[in-house]
């Protein structure tokens, strides 16, 4: 099989991947550019599959469909994998296109964190449950962890954070998710980027009552005009907040509340491992900020977590950046969605 162009169109960008047989990576600007090239077939990460998608699948028109609806649920995400199906569609027609979906990871997750207590007509017949996302990021770490302890995975508690444009810190026991930050929509969880993460849903009828927010508003606020940026009133960018915040309150405030929500979303997060063996650092964030990295480890050292200082500062993807002495292993690890894409649709298409 040939190579396999891997379309990942995030809520802040489009990254263009060629995944030879042999996994090696190289970078396209465009569709176009790709025909160049021998591709035999398109994967696209798509972050909601809903309740229905939870194995990678074929893309035709019920499906596109299927993936359409769901945008209601995912705005930021849904809409611009359509939009790379579609792309892809006009410059290789006929070529065939896979979807692997973020939600699909988390099918695993248990009842009890799964089910939001509403009534039964909610979840079971409006499908209001706990999906999760970064499913991707999350399998390549839970992948890539035991390789680089020579540990075996059944063995392994990891907790993953993965902190990018959006954030989300899941728990990985035996390579499998079992609880996750994000819920029913990529809205939920720790502060991200431009998204509020978690608010008291009183505060949400609050100001749609008292201040006549209307629900577009609404939406677009805890979308794109809350989290880093809306906390710092500068900026969502970890690097300018960084820099800012010597001089600036509202920078050190808008770092503080997202090392305090991310260190306490480990903390939960350990909870059902019954412990904690490793930590996983990935995406834009978590790969870059050795600031982050220590701000949310120094909150986490009752669990036993202890950083070396010089190999935090220093480090890049993929290495252990724990002390020597520290109970918990401390992992950066580069995120590699484009492969556990490839390498999905290879599967599926690969003659048995």
């Amino acid at each position: 099989m040939g190579a396999v162009l891997v379309v990942n169109a995030g809520s802040t960008s489009l990254k263009l991947r060629l995944v030879s047989e042999d996994e090696h990576v190289e970078s396209v600007e465009s569709f176009e550019a790709a025909r160049a090239s021998d591709v035999d077939a398109i994967g696209h990460r798509v972050v909601h599959g809903g309740p229905r998608f939870v194995t990678p699948t074929l893309v035709d028109q019920e499906v596109r469909v299927s993936i359409e609806e769901l945008e209601a649920i995912a705005p930021l995400h849904n809409a611009p994998a359509l939009a790379g199906i579609d792309a892809a569609a006009a410059v290789f027609p006929g070529l065939t296109q896979v979807a692997v979906f973020d939600t699909a990871f988390h099918a695993t997750i248990p009842a009890e964190a799964a089910t939001y207590a509403l009534p039964q007509i909610w979840r079971d017949e409006w499908g209001i449950r706990r999906y999760g996302f970064h499913g991707l990021s999350v399998q390549w770490c839970a992948e890539r962890a035991p390789d680089l302890l020579e540990r075996p995975q059944v063995a392994l508690r990891l907790v993953v954070c993965h902190l990018g444009g959006g954030c989300s810190i899941t728990a990985v026991r035996g390579g499998r998710s079992i609880d996750t930050t994000m819920g029913f929509s990529p809205l939920e969880g720790v502060p991200m980027t431009t998204r509020s993460g978690s608010v008291d849903p009183g505060a949400l009828l609050h100001v749609q009552r008292q201040h006549a927010v209307s629900f577009e508003e609404l939406e677009r606020v805890l979308n794109e005009e809350s989290g880093l940026r809306g906390l710092s009133g500068l900026s969502g960018d970890i690097r300018e907040l960084e820099a800012a915040a010597r001089e600036d309150e509202r920078a050190r405030l808008a770092l503080a509340v997202y090392a305090h929500r991310i260190a306490g979303a480990v903390a939960a997060m350990a909870t059902p491992l019954e412990g904690l063996d490793v930590l996983v650092f990935t995406a834009g964030v978590g790969e870059h900020s050795p600031g982050v990295r220590a701000a949310v480890c120094a909150r986490l050292a009752f669990l036993g977590v202890e950083l070396d200082a010089r190999l935090n500062e220093r480090s890049a993807p993929d290495r252990d950046i724990a002390s020597s002495e520290s109970a918990v292993r401390v992992l950066v690890v580069e995120a590699r969605e484009e492969l556990v894409v490839a390498r999905a649709v290879r599967a599926l298409l690969r003659p048995p």
